[in-house]
């Protein structure tokens, strides 16, 4: 009997021990291993649904065969733009590529891009023309301030931002001296100023030769001479200019700050000096222009300003003269590169000279005196009035040679891309205002 009792109880499921509070133990299914082709389907179903999931996020511009990929919100950070305006941009949306696609420049789109990913920073490519990439933002409706800023950053519209005179007559003597393409008279105007400027600097130049010289250094026949008239109706013409474009200038203020203004009024201070000092003396008897005659010689040599002045009516000399204001501070670290090097070399050769034999004369007395060996040497003159003798002193000039190559050929690349950059906006500026002009003078034909 009790070994049915515990044979029962193994069966239903209780205790072995045959406790009469113990349970019976139900029986579980077992699971099925799950399949290699159901974790498959799981894994492409979750793929699927993060891709969906993507591409809801991420938007997709084709520019002439260039995709692009973006976010919206990257584009909803200019909404008055054409990709930023969903309802703007929805027009050139291919459903069945699920993209934008813009049939327009491709060199311009990566750019363009870059306008809404940096938050409105704007770089033109190089290899962009000015005109297309401004037909491209244009077209993308970047806005009038954008397009005016990148403007003003390539160095264009500098000019016609710069505001003219209250006065209506100011403003049109304004142009007609600062611009001398405003008219045809204006282009006269430049040629007769240049043609004064050239004859000022020649009768400066003629009049130091041997024949001429010594008549011209008497002081009683000075202002006498065919030299001084003719500098006389140049100083009149020139200061008639500067007055000219002292009254037309928009702001008064600022007409001195530009460097070619202050040259215009130098250049014709001695000769004022020179005739003052004349007339309100008695020189004949005093002596004091004899006294002054070397000073005044020497303020004269201001006049050389002159040359200057053509600056105004060349644009090579103008993108000349930019480039080195642009390339300013390379050039001031390449004088100062010069200096040290300069004196370096100067004291090697100076010391090492003094180690000669007796009997032979040093050519460097001292380090300053050894300066203009150290110059010529650097910038490969190399005149041969002072040269070192021993194999040592040598040995120093070639090293003096070697690194002035070095050091000068350093800005030269700075330098040179300054200049190109400055050429490249002069064609393009060029290059549009021609187009302006075929395009104003096909209108006038057709409204003929």
């Amino acid at each position: 009997m009790e070994a049915a009792l515990i044979s029962t109880m193994d069966v239903t499921g209780g205790d072995q021990k045959g406790s009469p509070w113990a349970q019976p133990r139900m029986a579980r299914p077992r699971e099925a291993p799950p399949r290699w082709s159901d974790f498959q389907r799981d894994l492409t179903e979750e793929r699927r649904r993060a891709e969906y999931d993507h591409r809801r996020r991420r938007i997709v511009i084709n520019v002439s065969g260039l995709r692009l990929e973006t976010q919206p919100d990257t584009l909803a950070r200019f909404p008055d733009t054409l990709l930023g305006d969903p309802g703007r941009r929805r027009q050139y949306y291919d459903a069945e590529r699920r993209e934008y696609f813009f049939d327009r420049h491709r060199p311009s789109a990566e750019a363009i891009l870059a306008f809404y990913q940096t938050g409105g920073k704007l770089h033109r490519p190089s290899e962009v023309p000015l005109d297309v990439f401004t037909d491209e933002l244009r077209f993308f409706e970047l806005g009038d301030d954008v397009i005016a800023n990148y403007r003003r950053k390539e160095g264009f519209g500098a000019a016609s931002s710069q505001s003219l005179a209250p006065s209506a007559c100011c403003g049109k003597l304004w142009l007609f001296l600062e611009f001398p393409k405003s008219s045809l008279w204006a282009k006269v105007y430049a040629v007769l100023c240049v043609g004064f400027i050239l004859l000022s600097i020649s009768s400066l130049c003629l009049e130091t030769l041997p024949s001429f010289s010594e008549r011209v250094q008497d002081p009683e026949v000075e202002f006498t001479t065919e030299f001084f008239w003719i500098e006389t109706v140049c100083v009149a013409w020139f200061t008639l200019e500067v007055v000219l474009r002292f009254v037309a200038c928009p702001r008064k203020k600022d007409y001195f700050r530009s460097v070619l203004n202050v040259f215009d009024v130098l250049a014709i201070v001695p000769y004022f000096i020179t005739v003052s000092v004349v007339l309100a003396s008695d020189w004949e008897t005093s002596g004091l222009y004899r006294k002054a005659s070397l000073t005044l010689r020497l303020m004269r040599l201001v006049r050389v300003l002159r040359i200057f002045k053509l600056s105004r009516y060349s644009e090579g000399l103008k993108m000349m003269g930019s480039t080195l204001a642009g390339s300013g501070s390379d050039i001031g670290m390449l004088l100062v590169f010069m200096v040290i090097l300069v004196i370096l070399f100067a004291s090697a050769i100076y010391f090492v000279e003094q180690l000669q034999p007796e009997d032979s004369e040093s050519h460097f007395s001292s380090i300053p005196d050894a300066f203009w060996w150290a110059i010529v040497t650097m910038v490969t003159l190399g005149y041969g009035d002072t040269y070192p003798q021993t194999g040592a002193g040598k040995f120093v000039g070639s090293l003096c040679a070697l690194a002035g190559i070095l050091t000068i050929s350093l800005p030269v690349p700075v330098i040179v891309t300054q200049f190109d950059r400055l050429y490249n906006q002069k064609m393009e500026k060029d290059w549009e205002e021609r187009g302006k002009k075929d395009a104003t003078t096909d209108d006038d034909e057709e409204v003929d």
